[in-house]
C-alpha cells in the first residue's frame, strides 16, 4: 500500500512538472536557456513606457536568474535613429528592437537588419499583429484617444470628437505629442489625415497646443492641470494615470480611434542571440501578455488575454488603421508637415 501511494505521488509530481514545462516557452533544462545564461544579458531598445518596460524586464529576470535585461527606453523615432547611427559606426549593441512605428520594421526588414524568428503561439495572433515572413510581431497595441482634466472640464463640456478639438474655446488649453519623436503619434497623424485630411492639423495648430515629445507625456500634463485637454496620446498612459487617482477621463471618439500596433523584432546582428530569442518567447507568453493588459492597460494580439472591465474591448471601438508600408513611405512627410503647422 505504501509503495502504491509513493508511486501515485511520484506520478502526480511528474505530471505537474510536465505541465509546468509545457506552460513556458523555454524550460530551465533547455539548451537555449543555458546558452542565454552564458551570454548573460539581452539589450532591449523599447518605446514602451519606462515603468511598463521595467516590469517586463523584472519578470524575465525573475524567471531566468542570471540573465539581465538592459532596458534602453526612448521614443520610437530616436530608437530607429540610434540603431542606424550605431551601425554606421560599426557598433552592434541592440538585441531586440521594439517601437510603435510599424514602418520602422518595414525599413529594417528591407535592409536585412532583422532576424527571422517566430515566438511560440504567435500563429494564433490576428493578421495585423504579425509579419507574413515572420520577421516581426506586434508585442502590444494601444489606441489614441482624447483625455481631459475632470477638475477643470465638466463631462458635458468635454470634447467628444477629434473635430471638437478645433473649437476656439480650447485655444491654449490643449497638449499634443510629436510624430517626430513618437511612433504612436506618427501613426495617429496618418490615420487622422485619412479621416479628415491635412487641413485638420492646420486648424488644430491654430489652437496653439502645447507640444511634448512622447505619447506618454500628455497624461502627466493633463493630470497636473498644466493643460486641460490632451489632443492625443496612447490610452494606456491615461488609463494608468487615472488608476493612480489623478483627475483624468478618457474619451474614445465615435468617428474612430487610431490603432497603433507596436512590433518587436530580433536584430540580425544581435550580440546575444540566444538571450534575445528567450526574451522574445517570454514576452509573447500568455502570462506576460496578460500582465500588459491587467496592470499596464495595453491591448495585445493574444487570443486568450482578457481585459479589465473598465476598459473597452477593441471590438467595441471603431478602429482607424495605418498601413506599415504607407507609414514608412510617408514618415518624413508626416514629420515635416507637422513641423510646418505647429512650428516645431
Amino acid at each position: 500500500m505504501l509503495n502504491r501511494r509513493i508511486a501515485r505521488v511520484l506520478l502526480a509530481a511528474a505530471v505537474l512538472v510536465t505541465g509546468l514545462a509545457g506552460s513556458r516557452p523555454v524550460t530551465a533544462q533547455d539548451a537555449r536557456a543555458d546558452a542565454a545564461k552564458k551570454e548573460g544579458k539581452v539589450v532591449w531598445y523599447t518605446s514602451l513606457a519606462l515603468p511598463s518596460a521595467e516590469k517586463v524586464a523584472k519578470l524575465f529576470e525573475t524567471a531566468y536568474p542570471g540573465i539581465k535585461v538592459e532596458v534602453h527606453r526612448t521614443g520610437s523615432q530616436r530608437i530607429l535613429q540610434r540603431v542606424m547611427q550605431e551601425l554606421q559606426a560599426n557598433i552592434k549593441n541592440v538585441d531586440v528592437v521594439h517601437t510603435s512605428d510599424a514602418g520602422h520594421f518595414v525599413l529594417l526588414k528591407d535592409k536585412k537588419l532583422l532576424a527571422k524568428y517566430a515566438p511560440a503561439g504567435v500563429e494564433r495572433f490576428p493578421a495585423g499583429f504579425k509579419d507574413a515572413d515572420a520577421y516581426y510581431f506586434g508585442l502590444r497595441a494601444t489606441v489614441n484617444v482624447i483625455a481631459y482634466n475632470t477638475k477643470a472640464v465638466a463631462a458635458a463640456e468635454a470634447p467628444k470628437t477629434w473635430k471638437d478639438l478645433l473649437d476656439p474655446r480650447w485655444k491654449g488649453k490643449l497638449v499634443t505629442a510629436h510624430p517626430g519623436y513618437s511612433g504612436v503619434i506618427a501613426t495617429h497623424v496618418l490615420a487622422l489625415v485619412h479621416l479628415h485630411g491635412w487641413d485638420y492639423f492646420k486648424q488644430l495648430a491654430q489652437n496653439k497646443p502645447m507640444l511634448v515629445q512622447s505619447a506618454v507625456d500628455p497624461a502627466g500634463v493633463v493630470a497636473s492641470g498644466e493643460r486641460l485637454v490632451a489632443a492625443n496620446g496612447g490610452d494606456y498612459t491615461f488609463y494608468q494615470t487615472k488608476k493612480k487617482g489623478n483627475p483624468i477621463e478618457i474619451v474614445y471618439p465615435k468617428e474612430g480611434v487610431p490603432l497603433v500596433v507596436s512590433p518587436t523584432a530580433i536584430t540580425s546582428f544581435a550580440p546575444h542571440p540566444n538571450a534575445a530569442r528567450l526574451f522574445t518567447d517570454f514576452s509573447f507568453t500568455r502570462e506576460v501578455q496578460q500582465v500588459m493588459a491587467d496592470s499596464e492597460g495595453l491591448y495585445t494580439g493574444h487570443p486568450e488575454v482578457t481585459y479589465p472591465s473598465d476598459k473597452p474591448k477593441l471590438s467595441d471601438l471603431k478602429l482607424l488603421t495605418a498601413d506599415p508600408e504607407e507609414l514608412e513611405k510617408r514618415n518624413e512627410e508626416i514629420k515635416q508637415r507637422f513641423v510646418d503647422f505647429f512650428g516645431a
